[in-house]
């Protein structure tokens, strides 16, 4: 009788192909360690053989670090059958447990193996140590168990994640961080989305974006990647920054970054013990992930503020230029001023600037080169005042102020702005028509006959006479009336609201405007999107909390609004709500967007109520 059966000669078969196809597999001998550890904590460092077996493993001394545990072996192997053909591959993995005795850099320097009766090194790796850490009193640390025999999720030891394990909320979270907790209006304040997890991540899809009302955003462009090694809680995690911005705050207050919610998937394994080890197949777990809120308290900019404060918070300098240095009579010309320093210098209003009554003077350009340098934007920005001097001449461009908050002082700061004399030579061509235009109240005094005459006639006998006191009569009976009329108006709150509609939503898409021009994506289409609500509201005198898409098509039907508008109405609603919910895939023209919501509300505002 045959000592194995018949299925267990196919199954030892396979097994030793499989062996021998991972023998002919490119050999390799690796280094796995942390980046980053905490001074006082235990950490791994694993060295992985793989498609080979190897003898006299030679650990190398570490300096700054004592060996707690190791070295441990484990072995594992894998296969896979495509198309007909199977790969397979191995490994062997000598866990060293260390604890770092010291903050500062730790070098560990390459294992040596011996394969076939070759030696094989790794790669030394260098490991940083910071200051602090340490776990909470009387808990168990588990550094000081064998990595095999742990309990918890190790983020560097599969064996650790096996799907027979759950996933917790201790395992993989996301987290809003703020770098400071108070700022002042205006003052940059750094938010980063942090993504920690134990588990490799194979896809990550974010479903709801937090929101930042109340705030301007600047991007620090980045791509995200697990590529960092982090200590929470006495418990390792990998690291991605999801997202990193810069926001500045528009009001005063409580300002709160709500949560967002994300689609996951973690990467487990399902474990088969045989006789010649432990094999391991992943698996895709699916997960929900919602992050934490984060608020911020924004204070007011003290009052009273001065007059020449135009909104710049942070550290500034003026200074001025002009261009060309040689001015002639009808030549364009430009005077700039140069903001230049760290803040919100994207957002500085161009201060005001009286030029002499000599020169044609035209709108200014504004132009701003920033970028982020840590914690803030640093950059300049730069206001050109357009001018054609139309006399030649000495002229005096006076001097001004420029005013910044400082939130290191908490003070109000004014930079003195020095004025310039400027030499105008006699140039070819004429005063231009602008400057024509502009001085048209300027008439020179009639000379000659005027045609005066001298008369004598009773004042009461011309009709002009009573006309002073009828007019002032007619114009009170009149101004009693339309008050009565408003009186009247003013009690009937459906028609008053019905009334403003127009006005509110023009007001709102004013507002929305200047986002377009900032090109600021979010704040566009979240004031877009408030106008249409309000005035949907107000035009069919719903309360806002009581709307919803369903109930605004049947009372527009019923008010007497045709299915085209109606049509156009909801799709634009739907074209807000999509662009601000998913802003990355919003790519339309904001002028054309702006357009069709003002076309909207003015076909809307034209419709009148059904009898």
């Amino acid at each position: 009788m045959n000592k194995y059966p018949l299925i267990k000669r196919f199954i030892l078969a396979g097994l030793l192909a499989m062996l021998a196809v991972a023998a002919q597999a490119a050999v390799s001998f690796t280094v796995q360690a942390p980046r980053q550890v905490v001074a006082g904590n235990k950490f791994n460092v694993t060295f992985v053989l793989r498609n080979a077996e190897g003898t006299n493993f030679q650990v190398p001394d570490v300096a700054g670090a004592t060996v707690v545990d190791g070295p441990g072996k484990s072995t594992s192997y894998s296969s896979s059958w495509v198309n007909g053909k199977s790969s397979s591959s191995s490994s062997e993995e000598y866990t060293m447990l260390y604890k770092a005795t010291q903050a500062g850099r730790l070098h560990i320097g390459a294992a040596s193996i011996v394969v076939n009766g070759k030696t094989l090194h790794s790669n030394p790796v260098t490991i940083e140590v910071v200051a602090g850490g340490g776990g909470a009193v009387g808990q168990r640390d588990e550094d000081d168990v064998p990595q095999s025999r742990r309990g918890g999720v190790q983020y560097n030891d599969p064996s650790t994640q096996s799907t027979e394990r759950a996933v917790t909320g201790n395992d993989i979270f996301v987290r809003i961080e703020m770098s400071k907790p108070r700022v002042f209006e205006q003052q940059a304040v750094v938010c980063t989305i942090k993504l920690y997890t134990k588990y490799q991540v194979s896809q990550f899809m974010p479903t709801k974006q937090p929101s930042f009302d109340g705030f301007l955003i600047e991007e620090i462009p980045m791509q995200p990647s697990l590529n960092n090694v982090e200590t929470v809680n006495g418990q390792q995690y990998m690291v991605a920054i999801l997202k990193k911005c810069l926001l500045y705050p528009q009001q005063s207050g409580q300002l709160t970054i709500t949560s967002g919610n994300y689609d996951v998937n973690v990467v487990q394994y399902e474990q088969y013990r045989t006789i010649f080890g432990t094999l391991q197949q992943p698996v895709e777990k699916s997960l929900k992930v919602q992050s934490n809120t984060a608020t911020v308290n924004i204070l007011p900019l003290p009052e009273p503020k001065p007059a020449s404060f135009t909104g710049a918070v942070g550290k500034f300098t003026v200074t001025t230029a002009l261009k060309p240095e040689q001015l002639k009579t009808y030549a364009a010309a430009t005077y700039s001023y140069i903001i230049r320093g760290t803040g919100n210098i994207k957002y500085v209003k161009a201060p005001e600037l009286q030029m002499p009554k000599e020169m044609d003077v035209y709108e200014p350009k504004t132009t701003a080169d920033a970028k982020t340098t840590g914690s803030d934007m640093t950059g300049t920005m730069t206001i050109d005042y357009p001018f054609i001097p139309q006399f030649a001449g000495r002229f005096e461009i006076p001097g001004g102020e420029f005013t910044y908050f400082d939130p290191e002082t908490e003070k109000y700061e004014t930079v003195a702005i020095p004025g310039r004399t400027i030499e105008v030579a006699k140039g070819e061509g004429a005063p231009s028509n602008h400057y024509r235009i502009q001085n048209m109240d300027i008439r020179h005094p009639a000379t000659g006959d005027l045609g005066l005459r001298k008369a004598h006639r009773y004042v009461v006998d011309s009709w002009t006479y009573w006309l002073w006191y009828l007019v002032p009569l007619l114009l009170l009976a009149g101004v009693l009336a339309y008050y009565r009329k408003q009186l009247r108006e003013r009690a009937d709150v459906s028609r008053m609201r019905t009334k403003r509609a127009s006005k509110v939503a023009q007001r709102r898409l004013k507002q929305a405007q200047r986002f377009m021009e900032q090109n600021n994506r979010d704040g566009f289409y979240a004031e877009t999107l408030n106008s249409l609500w309000g005035y949907l509201s107000d035009k069919l005198t719903i309360p806002v909390s009581e709307l919803s898409k369903d109930n605004i098509q049947a009372e527009l039907e019923s008010y007497g609004v045709d299915e085209p508008l109606r049509v156009r109405t909801m799709a634009m609603l739907d074209k807000c709500e999509y662009a601000q919910y998913a802003p990355e895939l919003a790519e339309q023209d904001l002028h054309q967007v702006w357009d069709e919501a003002a076309a909207v509300i003015d076909n809307l505002e034209s419709v009148k109520r059904r009898r």
